[in-house]
């Protein structure tokens, strides 16, 4: 678990980003609820802390700004549309491409942050871009 900001600072912002043990996170505040994922798109390591929070099919994604993919706040599910091309009276659909960003756990306590990284032991496709060269936090010193 990691402490890094005051709840006030985020309400304000709506977003922050943090390095918890090595990995690169964003925390969103939307609609009173915090959520943290890896920091780097899961398709091409695109900066979410840089995209638009846009709902799709009643559910609240942050946007990439690289390449508009959509992905849930509250699972990491890859979200498009599709259509079946045999109906020519279907509508599009929006169908999960399963989790494919980490999300990381979020507390509050006493008006801190605490973010306590994911330890699911399934594969992500996040996990490329979570630590090493993909870096895109400025570190201070």
């Amino acid at each position: 678990m990691f402490s890094f900001t005051r709840e006030e600072d985020i309400k304000k912002s709506e977003r922050m980003t943090a390095v918890v043990h090595d990995r690169e996170v964003v925390i969103f505040y939307h609609r009173g609820e915090y959520h943290a994922m890896d920091i780097r798109c899961y398709h091409s390591g695109g900066p979410l802390h840089l995209g638009e929070i846009e709902e799709f099919d009643g559910r609240p994604c942050i946007v990439c700004p690289w390449h508009k993919y959509k992905i849930t706040l509250a699972t990491g599910e890859g979200l498009y549309q599709s259509i079946n091309p045999k109906d020519p009276s279907a509508k599009p659909k929006w169908c999960s491409k399963g989790i494919k960003q980490r999300i990381h756990t979020v507390t509050v306590d006493n008006g801190n942050i605490y973010v306590t990284l994911s330890n699911e032991p399934f594969k992500c496709d996040s996990d490329f871009y979570a630590t090493g060269v993909f870096k895109v936090i400025q570190s201070s010193s």
